[in-house]
């Protein structure tokens, strides 16, 4: 099951964190990503998507080291829709914040300066993505488990989500 599909069910479940409302914040959230930088949407889920990327890698260093509950810790502490450093850091040295600036520069186009500036946004939208899996009678999170699960097929992508999300909110 995709990504989407475990987000969609996430809304329908209600032992699961994730709501229509939820998924329209971040929605909100990506398109004034776009208005703060200029860049078209395309770009910016081409930018979500490369940040992602960065987050799955270090959410799944962060289970190999302290196991599934540290990796849905950070997720429950730092998912949201408004700018926050603080989770930028706990996933990222000042170090790695700096190349995925110059990945996600050389990959959208878009200024070095503008992606790290804007990374205290991005960080907490893929996590708030994340959480939809949250189950609040068994524990657990299945959003995430699937993200971070790159044994099936890899090719789990944030910005697909969102585009799908985007496309299915509009209804």
């Amino acid at each position: 099951m995709g990504l989407f599909d475990q987000i969609l069910g996430a809304v329908a479940n209600s032992n699961q964190q994730g709501s229509l409302g939820q998924l329209g914040g971040i929605i909100n959230t990506v398109q004034q990503l776009s208005d703060r930088t200029g860049a078209d949407s395309s770009t910016i889920q081409s930018l979500v998507g490369i940040v992602g990327n960065y987050v799955r890698s270090s959410l799944q260093e962060k289970q190999n080291t302290g196991g599934n509950a540290e990796a849905e810790t950070l997720v429950n502490q730092y998912a949201g829709t408004s700018p926050n450093a603080e989770a930028v850091n706990s996933l990222f040295s000042l170090g790695m914040q700096q190349q995925i600036a110059q990945v996600a520069a050389q990959r959208t186009g878009l200024d070095a300066n503008t992606i790290q500036q804007v990374l205290p946004l991005i960080v907490p939208v893929v996590l708030n993505f994340l959480q939809f899996g949250a189950n609040s009678q068994s524990g657990g999170n299945s959003v995430l488990s699937s993200f971070l699960d790159a044994d099936k097929d890899g090719d789990v992508d944030i910005a697909d989500a969102i585009q799908l999300a985007s496309q299915y909110i509009r209804r």
